[in-house]
């Protein structure tokens, strides 16, 4: 046993000497690398101390793996947590710490991501997270994580931030409610896409530390600004401090947290069913207008439990259990909040015009829209973004594999989605 420990120490003291420039790492556990079958799971905590429960869920799915944590700050704070504090057995904890850009090449980290069984993010910096690593083998390696391997992957505070497919980037720093409802394109209102490829979080904006400060208000403008520059309906998660919504392989996200002893929630917004759902006024220094009746969002507002039994099905973003719904909306740059009852999405108004015959022409590996669009999407069916192209008619698909793929217009405030096999 000793000379095991020595070893790893040996190892954790090279790679963190040799490397100092481009990376830290803090190694727990066995060096050796295992490949146990692992079970798919995503883990979005809020921020603050982690939830103990939702972590154990995460642990779990690992199989006795190893798991790497990655950062651009701090240090080894996960290691023993994650090895033997919560009491799932795991071959091994990493925190690689990235201490600067080149980091994102370095051989050693890119193995280690590629064998890890489960990959977490820490807080930090969002902004920092995106130059380090988007467009680089670190995305490649995580969506290969999530979409290929299907291994579980959680991250917290700037780490859950960016597993949505949009997501505040902060490059201008924080910006507060006020700001935001305010002037939805204020300087600060930094929003972003298509970094990581997480199944059931296309279209989702996700957002921390809910409760403090209150987040709700700059909420709301993201995803005013999504329906209003991308022209499609638009999603969220939030989490106060705390509190971990974890989504299985089946879609269905459990809310995690210690109510009733302490307020703790999770938010799920929608952008209403009925047409036209975009915010009447999203202009420059302009406040924000976005009333539909006073039913401009739809939330479901669930108490996250100990045991996680509160939820919602990600399938359809209607059927849960253990939440109330509730209807916010802006006035004037002013948040509203109300009872609500649950969305109706059975009755979209697709944009097929009752002329037309359809929508797509296939000819070879490529589909010409017959209508015009802001947006137009092709998806595999566990709904991971394959393509996308944005005002534009033709879609090209040659890079595809053959099977089954649903196809997503969107012009703006109507949207249609149907299925088509590349034969």
């Amino acid at each position: 046993m000793m000379k095991q420990l020595f070893s790893v120490f040996v190892c954790l003291s090279f790679t963190g000497i040799s490397n100092a420039q481009s990376y830290t790492s803090y190694m727990t556990g066995s060096a050796a690398d295992v490949s146990p079958t692992t079970d798919y799971g995503v883990c979005l905590m809020g921020g603050s101390t982690e939830d103990d429960n939702a972590m154990t869920w995460l642990l779990e799915k690992a199989a006795g793996g190893d798991i790497v944590v990655i950062r651009t700050s701090g240090s080894d704070g996960y290691n023993d947590y994650l090895y033997s504090d919560l009491g799932v057995p795991v071959n091994s904890v990493e925190t690689i710490r990235f201490n600067n850009a080149s980091a994102s090449t370095d051989s050693y980290v890119l193995q280690q991501l590629q064998n890890a069984e489960l990959i977490w993010i820490a807080g930090g910096d969002q902004g920092v997270y995106e130059s380090y690593w988007k467009d680089t083998q670190v995305e490649t390696i995580l969506n290969n994580h999530i979409n290929v391997k299907q291994s579980p992957i959680g991250g917290t505070s700037a780490g859950m931030a960016i597993l949505s497919e949009d997501y505040f980037n902060a490059t201008n720093g924080t910006i507060t409610s006020a700001q935001a409802l305010g002037n939805p394109f204020h300087p600060n209102m930094t929003i972003a896409t298509d970094f990581l490829s997480v199944p059931f979080l296309e279209d989702v904006t996700t957002d921390t530390h809910f409760d403090d400060p209150d987040r709700k208000g700059r909420l709301m403008t993201f995803l005013g600004r999504q329906v209003n520059d991308y022209g499609h309906r638009a999603f969220a998660i939030a989490c106060d401090e705390y509190v971990a919504v974890c989504i299985d392989e089946n879609g269905i996200a459990s809310v995690y947290g210690d109510y009733p002893d302490y307020d703790d929630n999770a938010y799920f917004l929608q952008t209403n069913c009925d047409v036209p759902f975009g915010p009447e006024t999203c202009s420059p220094s302009v406040p924000l207008d976005w009333n539909r009746n006073g039913a401009a969002v739809k939330v479901y507002a669930v108490k996250g439990k100990t045991g996680g039994s509160g939820y919602l099905n990600l399938n359809d973003w209607q059927t849960g259990d253990g939440g109330d719904w509730q209807n916010w909306f802006v006035s004037n740059g002013v948040l509203n909040e109300n009872a609500g009852t649950p969305p109706n999405c059975n009755q979209t108004v697709s944009i097929r015009q009752s002329s037309e015959t359809e929508i797509f022409r296939w000819n070879g590996n490529q589909f010409t829209l017959q209508s015009n669009a802001k947006e137009l999407r092709v998806l595999d069916t566990s709904g991971r973004v394959m393509q996308k192209a944005s005002n534009s008619t033709k879609i090209d698909l040659s890079n595809l594999p053959q099977g089954l793929y649903l196809i997503s217009v969107s012009n703006g405030n109507q949207s249609f989605t149907t299925k088509v096999a590349k034969l």
